[in-house]
């Protein structure tokens, strides 16, 4: 199957994209700069690369018209721009008129978990994407996901971060708002089990692992699995802009994208039931099993 990864560079992308090239598909990566992304270890036969920016229509021209499926895994939400909104919906409307005048017959994103009635701009934002999309003439899976546990992904290192650096944390309130966090590999597998898969077109699904919990939870756990002791004092005081700012001094994230994720972290962001994962025979990893496989990797 000849399939379209866009975020190819991104976190997901990178994961996923040798786990289709080992199912045999061929793999068209949309990029916006070649020179800064290597595919020189996988079989040149099935991996190609088109530079495209969806801010910029001349540059959709690149995308063969041949695919079958394309994998929507972009946003803006550490970009230094304040408005990100407007660009993560233009960007969503140029994909889905580009796609529109290809053969695609199903189009998958990766989204944010939104059922709760105020959303944080981020999450808004990604539901906007999602109606954008729906419009198209191909058929639309979306799965929502929240905080996503594996090595190199931003929720990941930050909660690393902090449990590392601090042996007594004195942190905002947002550490008392529940979550559902899913292991990447999971993610993956969703990913890739509704490819092509007739019962998901035209549908959402919010995707988690077994566990709620609650931020301050997480970093506990995180830090017993670790070996650390660690101690935590959530105080009802510390506004949002300090609370980026907290992030932003103590772990390795920008400050723009410390402000999307304390905005993102007061709402909770936990799963409405859905038969996916029995759908796709998905074994679903605890959120102890998803640190300690983080942890292996790191190590090596």
């Amino acid at each position: 199957m000849k399939i379209l990864l866009t975020g190819a560079t991104g976190y997901i992308g990178k994961r996923l994209l040798p786990v289709l090239v080992s199912q045999g598909h061929q793999v068209v990566c949309s990029v916006r700069d070649k020179a800064r992304f290597d595919i020189s270890g996988f079989y040149s036969a099935q991996v190609s690369v088109v530079e495209v920016n969806f801010l910029e229509e001349d540059s959709l021209e690149n995308i063969p018209e041949d695919i079958e499926v394309a994998y929507y895994l972009i946003h803006s939400m550490s970009t230094s721009v304040s408005d990100f909104e407007s660009l993560e919906l233009i960007s969503a409307e140029n994909f889905r008129d580009c796609i529109n005048r290809t053969s695609a017959r199903q189009v998958i994103y990766l989204s944010g978990i939104i059922n709760e009635d105020k959303l944080s701009r981020h999450l808004s934002s990604r539901k906007a994407v999602e109606l954008t999309l729906s419009e198209g003439s191909y058929h639309l899976t979306t799965l929502r996901a929240g905080i996503i546990v594996g090595s190199g992904s931003a929720s990941f290192e930050i909660i690393r971060d902090l449990v590392e650096k601090l042996p007594v944390m004195v942190a905002p309130r947002w550490l008392n708002t529940r979550t559902q966090p899913i292991a990447i590999s999971n993610v993956v597998e969703f990913l890739i089990g509704v490819l092509s898969n007739p019962p998901t077109f035209d549908k959402s699904f919010d995707i988690g692992g077994p566990d709620i919990l609650t931020y301050r939870d997480m970093l506990l756990q995180f830090a017993k699995i670790r070996k650390l002791r660690r101690a935590i004092w959530v105080i009802p005081v510390m506004t949002p802009k300090l609370s980026s700012y907290w992030l932003y001094f103590i772990t390795s994230t920008s400050y723009r994208l410390a402000v999307n994720l304390v905005n993102s972290m007061k709402v909770e962001v936990v799963c409405e039931e859905n038969d996916l994962k029995d759908l796709l025979q998905i074994e679903l990893l605890s959120y102890k099993e998803a640190v300690e496989l983080a942890s292996e990797r790191i190590s090596k």
